[in-house]
């Protein structure tokens, strides 16, 4: 089994947030690789990494920084694979990471999910992945059906739920 997602972040810190992007992922049935590497510390192997993952096959990269946040961006501007970045909340609630991910100088794109939005991170890499993979579209369609059944589930047991002046 080959990976065809790279889940990077700056720091093992950063894994209680990106393994909601692996959790997805697994469901899915979509082989993932899980990385530290740092934009700042270890330069040499991001570009390394960047340069070589579509020859190793990665088709999308998931890439979570904090603070100044340079990692969604250094990938992005050494390869030509889509690139996701993961905001992470580590100083100033996380705004300084968004802000940083989503301000790309022109020619070099990075997705942006929402801060610590590591869950739709991995969401929008299969979505990526399904355009050219009906098996994925497949099972994206499973689960965003099984996310309309929690709400009807939601409204069944809010029914039950009583007050003197609720009316439904």
């Amino acid at each position: 089994m080959k990976p065809v997602v790279s889940i990077i972040m700056g720091s093992t810190s950063d894994l209680p947030v990106m393994e909601k992007a692996a959790k997805i992922l697994d469901e899915l049935e979509i082989p993932f690789e899980i990385n530290a590497l740092s934009a700042h510390r270890t330069p040499a192997e991001v570009e390394k990494f960047a340069k070589g993952a579509s020859d190793r096959g990665i088709k999308v990269v998931i890439a979570a920084a904090g603070m100044a946040a340079h990692l969604p961006g250094v990938i992005a501007s050494m390869t030509t694979i889509p690139v996701i970045g993961v905001p992470i909340k580590a100083s100033l609630e996380g705004l300084d990471a968004l802000l940083a991910i989503v301000q790309m100088p022109p020619g070099i794109p990075v997705a942006t999910v929402g801060i610590n939005g590591a869950m739709n991170a991995g969401i929008l890499a299969a979505q990526m992945l399904a355009v050219g993979e009906a098996q994925i579209a497949g099972k994206l369609s499973a689960y965003k059906e099984s996310l309309k059944d929690k709400i009807v589930k939601a409204n069944e047991e809010l029914s039950e739920v009583k007050f003197k002046f609720k009316t439904n």
